[in-house]
């Protein structure tokens, strides 16, 4: 052969009309993955070329009529492309080829991009829908209900089930469930009334997502529910906790049918899902409280010596008093407290040093006392009552011993709650009733505010308000509206910040009362 056609960067085959191999280059070598002896002693051209679907040149050489031609075939053995050129010569056929694998991977992996594209575009659809939904759910059976009847009714996914656990134990119970769920879901709730643990308790004990492919092969699974997939042609899920701060409600799993049904976005997308579905149980639990004419209320009394507060009064003289509680999501817990003898600089020492507190400041101080600003992590009894679900009422800490007052939904079960708590920490019930909430109507709410305040607390707030001082930017300056009541600007100040606070206390008097 000649040199040239040797190190040609094409493969290079002759042979006979009736497919006897004449030459054959390098690089046909290397693209039909050939040896020596298989070339050796004029092998057929069958023996050069493995098996191709269409098998384009054996049957050129069976029927023997050659023309020249260009076309491309995938090889299985080979694992590769090649395009073909048949080039008659005479007697002979000459075969010209080269690995065209590239073109097709690239088209592949163009359409499998195009695909999961696709897929993640009627997946963020769906998930737009989901939390849109959820906004307007009131009630933890319609958040329930909307995000399984969401994703398990769609063709994405097998079935969907979301579950809750139970106050008082390990336990979880199946809230709703949408989709062909077969035997599968039958087999997950079986695992919830015994002692195997799947993904959705780890999902529940961890805080964290869990995937699971294939679901068949996954020890971790209970056998019972790896059975029970098998048959129901389930191959992957993915359970994602119900979160809102350090708050754990439940799980949503999706069960799908595809091995890898979740990508690393779709997980992100759904973690932000069970975070909407978090923060939606738990503003219904205190619209449930908002609204409802009867609230039940609960007495405690708190004896555990890790609990911040219980530690401080036991290791430092004087009491302190719970005048409010803002919950925050993702943030520390936040506890104003008046606190009444004893020094509030060393209570305030002493809280910052416990290892429960994450920050304490003084507010203010007065002969009797002060004020402070406490941050609680969430292992305090305060925390633990508000992601329950509870509004804290009242609260005091004196000589080591607190009692908190705390209102709770009447559709909650105050016995489980209580228990929860009393099991967590070291306290005791004093006492439980259901009490009726006394309402106003926005006329007496505006008169009894009319009432605490004085005329010329009025006066300035009316005027500021008019004359858009409270806008932003401001349509008028403190000086603009002092000069146009006849005092100074401090006097205005002092009026604006009296009448505020007066109408702040009534608010919050009002809304937690």
């Amino acid at each position: 052969m000649d040199e040239r056609l040797e190190r040609a960067p094409v493969g290079l085959v002759t042979a006979t009309e009736t497919g006897t191999v004449l030459v054959a280059n390098k690089r046909a070598h290397e693209l039909l993955s050939l040896d020596a002896e298989t070339v050796a002693g004029e092998p057929s051209l069958s023996e050069l070329f493995p098996a191709s679907v269409e098998d384009t040149v054996p049957r050129l050489f069976e029927t023997g009529t050659f023309e020249q031609q260009e076309f491309e075939e995938y090889y299985p053995e080979l694992d590769r492309w090649l395009s073909v050129t048949v080039l008659p010569t005479g007697d002979e056929v000459t075969l010209y080829f080269r690995d065209c694998s590239d073109h097709y991977q690239g088209r592949r992996a163009i359409g499998e991009l195009r695909g999961e594209l696709d897929r993640l575009t009627n997946i963020n659809a769906l998930i737009s829908d989901v939390l849109g939904e959820l906004i307007a759910a009131s009630t933890r059976e319609e958040i329930a209900a909307t995000i399984c009847e969401r994703l398990g009714d769609t063709e994405l996914y097998a079935f969907a089930l979301m579950a809750e656990r139970e106050l008082s134990g390990d336990t979880m119970t199946i809230r709703a469930a949408s989709g062909s769920t077969g035997r599968t879901l039958d087999a997950i709730e079986n695992t919830f009334d015994g002692d195997a643990v799947g993904p959705e308790q780890r999902a529940v004990e961890s805080g964290e997502p869990q995937l699971v492919q294939p679901v068949g092969e996954e020890m971790a699974v209970p056998e019972p529910v790896r059975r029970a997939a098998f048959a129901d042609g389930i191959q992957s899920m993915l359970a994602v906790p119900l979160t809102y701060g350090s708050s754990v409600y439940g799980v949503v799993s999706i069960y799908a049918t595809d091995q890898d049904a979740f990508s690393e976005r779709e997980r992100t997308n759904f973690e932000t899902v069970g975070e909407m579905a978090g923060f939606a149980i738990n503003a219904a639990r205190h619209r449930s409280l908002l609204l409802s004419d009867t609230v039940a209320e609960l007495t405690l009394e708190i004896h555990d010596e890790q609990d911040p507060f219980v530690h401080s009064t036991a290791t430092e003289d004087g009491r302190f008093s719970v005048e409010g509680v803002v919950p925050q999501h993702d943030e520390p817990l936040l506890c104003y407290l008046n606190v009444k003898g004893g020094s509030v600089e060393a209570l305030a020492n002493t809280l910052m040093s416990h290892e429960r507190v994450e920050g304490c400041r003084v507010l203010g101080t007065h002969e009797d006392g002060g004020s402070l600003e406490v941050s609680l992590a969430s292992t305090t009894v305060i925390d633990r009552l508000t992601e329950l679900g509870a509004t804290i009422q009242s609260g005091s800490y004196v000589e080591g011993t607190g009692e908190l007052v705390v209102d709770l939904p009447p559709a909650e079960d105050v016995r489980r709650v209580a228990e929860h708590i009393t099991s967590e920490f070291d306290s005791s019930v004093r006492a439980k009733r259901e009490k009726e909430r006394v309402s106003q109507s926005p006329e007496e709410f505006r008169d009894e505010l009319g009432d605490a305040l004085t005329e010329r607390q009025e006066n300035a707030l009316r005027t500021a308000f008019f004359a858009d001082y409270f806008e932003s930017p401001r349509g008028s300056s403190a000086e603009e509206v002092a000069n146009a009541l006849g005092i100074t600007g401090p006097t205005l100040l002092y009026h604006l910040r009296a009448g505020q606070k007066k109408l702040l206390a009534q608010y919050f008097d009002a809304t937690d009362s």
